[in-house]
């Protein structure tokens, strides 16, 4: 594959971003696909990980397996009650709306919905418009994962806060993209995935302020997040983090977590979001050119995600056909059926991209969707 070089800030010393260097740390980008090199285009679920991250598990088993402190955290708000409100937006994943669902059944308070614009935006003279003093919590995506709209969360925060709300923020298609500075935006809650931040599947981090965490009831109960059990007395808890952290945790995760961030850290996030602006703006000028393809989110704010939908053809078919010629794109609802549906689909093809994808693929990406589309019209 040609090399690429990108003049981009970098926290290292080079000032430029090496993509066929960074691509050698990736084993997996070796390998073909039906005869062809992979070209991975589906970052925005899950991105690859480096040699340096999957080493670790290597040498925890092999070195220092052992139990430790515990680490997962769960949030858990046993305060809404009926007639309050949680607003949240029509980007969500339905990771973020699905437990305010279950939750609101069994507390009886209101889900209200933030709605969007044409391009995919919110909508911020109406969420300025639903909150209220009823409202408790706002809980919205940093950057949707299905159009890739960035939300000006910093903003969202400050409105909820000013009628006494918390705000937690889906930092997950954020995180991987952009740097995020927990202070700056000053959310109350922010979490994130694992295995979209190069790292392992089955991790994940869930920030919350002190004073929060701290009023917080544990949400379950086992080994390490207790003080004092006694039979007689009760059982008093542990300090935070580890009043929520019950159990083994996946320990060896946790570590290839970390490094996976450290490995983020050292190519330089800014450096990231910068080439992935790029390939974005490559494909999205490429895709454009191609007959009866429509773009599904145009906002003036957007990650590295690139969703479509093409007059007549199936977004399935697509998908299935891309991937004989060794590109791996994502097709369906992208766990955001209520947002799809408000466009008018049921299914989209979206290529997102990551640190490690190289013009040269967004090339072979739209020259492959144009032969698939011939093929199939």
């Amino acid at each position: 594959m040609p090399h690429t070089v990108i003049e981009t800030p970098l926290k290292q010393d080079s000032a430029r971003f090496d993509v066929a260097a960074l691509r050698r740390e990736f084993p997996v980008l070796n390998r073909e696909v039906n005869g062809k090199p992979l070209i991975y285009l589906d970052n925005a679920a899950t991105s690859q990980t480096p040699q340096s991250v999957i080493d670790v598990f290597s040498d925890y088993y092999s070195r220092y397996n052992a139990n430790i402190h515990r680490g997962l955290h769960t949030l858990a708000d046993t305060q809404l009650q009926p007639g309050d409100e949680v607003l949240i937006s029509m980007l969500e994943h339905h990771s973020n709306i699905v437990p305010w669902q279950l939750l609101a059944a069994e507390r009886g308070f209101t889900i209200k919905v933030i709605p969007v614009d044409t391009h995919g935006a919110l909508d911020m003279d109406a969420y300025r418009e639903l909150l209220s003093e009823r409202t408790k919590l706002v809980a919205v995506n940093h950057v949707s994962n299905a159009l890739g709209t960035i939300n000006p969360v910093k903003e969202m925060a400050v409105l909820a806060h000013q009628f006494g709300a918390l705000i937690l923020v889906d930092g997950a298609q954020s995180a991987p993209h952009q740097k995020v500075d927990l202070q700056d935006i000053d959310a109350d809650f922010y979490a994130f995935s694992g295995h979209k931040v190069y790292g392992p599947t089955g991790v994940g981090i869930l920030y919350g302020k002190k004073a929060l965490l701290e009023a917080m009831p544990p949400w379950q109960g086992g080994g390490e997040m207790i003080d004092t059990v006694s039979f007689d007395a009760g059982t008093t808890f542990a300090a935070i983090p580890h009043k929520f952290e019950a159990g083994t945790p996946a320990i060896a995760e946790v570590i290839a977590l970390g490094r996976a961030l450290e490995w983020m850290e050292s190519v330089g996030v800014e450096a990231i979001s910068a080439w992935e602006g790029v390939l974005l703006d490559h494909a999205t000028q490429a895709v454009s050119q191609v007959e009866g393809l429509r773009i599904l989110g145009t906002a003036p704010k957007k990650a590295g995600v690139l969703s479509f939908v093409v007059d007549g053809v199936h977004a399935q078919d697509i998908g299935l056909l891309i991937d004989q010629l060794g590109v791996a794109i994502r097709t369906g609802h992208h766990c955001a059926q209520p947002l799809l549906h408000h466009f008018g689909v049921d299914a989209t093809c979206r290529a997102s991209f990551a640190a490690y994808n190289t013009l040269e693929e967004v090339e072979t990406f739209v020259t492959a969707l144009n032969r698939v589309i011939g093929m199939v019209r």
